[in-house]
């Protein structure tokens, strides 16, 4: 704050002007207000005379208020220049802070204000002791009702956030509510199945907008034995001897598996057709039969904890590269790697150069790549700084190539180790990583 000159005078604070400050609920609590009243305005407030004689408060806003409803004839106020609006904004939010724990909404609001003054996030990050992210996060959180409705509620940024993105979802948002009441720690976790979930539904609905364009009939999703009205195309000759193909379809069913949905190409009506059932009579007729509820039940764990597991690698992925974005690498580094390359065959041998990169922040290209394209190791080749964190990118993306999507089923050695030293490093594992983790060797 720069100042040419000030004065100290006694003011009637009801003379003041007070704007809408950073934090709008004023918090004004009868004792506070008592204090006040019994003690006056101890501290002088800040404030700055306008052109048109009216006087401006920029700092104490909060004890101006409660030495008007205090009825106070007068208070000290120190009367300044005035500093440009986004220098009275920082300010005001910095005495704010040190005084009393901003909430986060209050915090966004001022992230909000100072980005449409046209302040860069890193510097505003700067000047008021925040992270670069927590500020984007927080003008972004901000910019919808959602993300406003959830900081409003007491929610952090990524909280908020994470409403904003599912604020068309009802039951999505309904199992963020849940899982900030019972389990916060899974807030990433979860987020991110349901960002997958959502992926996977919007791309099945275009597959299946797709072929009905195409004048097939949606047959809904497939039992676990096929219609005796209709057949997959696979199963079917015809009449000319030939196998059906693809071509040969008049309609479709979704099938789930435990990698997931897909469309299956039918025909209905295949015995009017003159289409034979290859397999007829055999035990894909004869012997399987409907699944049990048990057998049902086992197939929905099975899928749902694929998913899972899916979901998760993105979660940790996103993890492991904030850890190896730090200053310093995690300790206990160089043991863990030395375990890691004598214990288990493939790591540091076998990795994926793209996820490697990702972890340490190298961009990869994705077009006019030629075969064997390796970012890593051409960022490698071409950095001597931070090897460490190169190394433990290699280690760490090694076993990510190792871990497949149903590892909790039968959790390998690998995967026990590298996840018991994510979590000893700060990593919250999805509960069904914890599946891996709590399995008995």
């Amino acid at each position: 704050m720069s100042e040419k000159t000030q004065e100290l005078v006694q003011l009637d604070p009801a003379t003041l002007t007070v704007d809408t400050n950073v934090r709008k609920d004023a918090g004004l609590t009868p004792a506070f207000v008592s204090s006040i009243r019994e003690l006056g305005v101890l501290e002088p407030v800040i404030a700055h005379r306008k052109a048109d004689g009216t006087v401006h408060v920029l700092m104490g806003q909060r004890r101006t208020l409660a030495a008007v409803e205090a009825k106070l004839d007068a208070i000290p106020v120190v009367v300044i220049d005035s500093p440009d609006e986004a220098d009275r904004i920082i300010t005001q939010v910095v005495e704010n802070i040190q005084r009393a724990e901003l909430g986060h909404a209050d915090q966004a609001m001022a992230f909000q204000q100072l980005s449409l003054l046209g302040m860069p996030a890193a510097k505003i990050a700067k000047k008021m002791g925040r992270t670069k992210t927590d500020v984007e996060h927080g003008i972004a959180a901000k910019s919808t009702d959602a993300g406003a409705k959830a900081l409003e509620d007491g929610h952090d940024f990524e909280a908020a956030l994470i409403f904003a993105e599912f604020a068309d979802d009802a039951d999505a948002t309904e199992e963020i509510e849940s899982v900030l009441a019972d389990e916060p720690a899974q807030l990433h976790h979860v987020a991110q199945q349901l960002r997958d979930k959502r992926e996977a539904e919007q791309e099945l609905a275009a597959e299946i907008t797709a072929h009905e364009g195409r004048g097939l009939t949606f047959l809904g999703e497939m039992n676990d034995v096929d219609d005796a009205e209709a057949l997959r195309v696979g199963f079917l000759r015809r009449t000319d001897g030939e196998d059906a193909n693809d071509e040969d379809a008049n309609a479709f069913t979704v099938r789930r598996t435990y990698n997931g949905a897909s469309i299956e190409l039918m025909v209905t009506g295949w015995k009017a057709l003159g289409f034979d059932d290859k397999y007829a009579g055999s035990s894909r007729t004869t012997t399987k039969g409907p699944m049990s509820d048990e057998e049902k039940a086992e197939r929905r764990t099975l899928i749902a904890n694929n998913k899972a597991m899916e979901s998760a690698s993105v979660v940790r992925l996103e993890w492991v590269k904030t850890l190896l974005s730090r200053k310093t690498a995690p300790k206990g580094w160089q043991y863990f790697t030395a375990l890691s390359l004598t214990s288990f065959y493939d790591i540091g041998r076998s990795y994926e150069g793209t996820v490697a990169a990702e972890m340490i922040g190298v961009k990869a290209e994705t077009e006019n790549i030629g075969w064997g394209y390796n970012p890593f190791k051409d960022h490698v080749a071409t950095n001597a700084t931070r090897p460490e964190f190169a190394l433990l990118a290699m280690i760490c993306a090694s076993f990510e190539k190792q871990i497949p999507k149903d590892a909790w089923r039968n959790p390998g050695a690998e995967t026990k180790f590298y996840l018991a030293k994510l979590i000893q490093w700060g990593y919250i594992p999805s509960d069904v990583e914890k599946i891996i983790t709590d399995a008995e060797d």
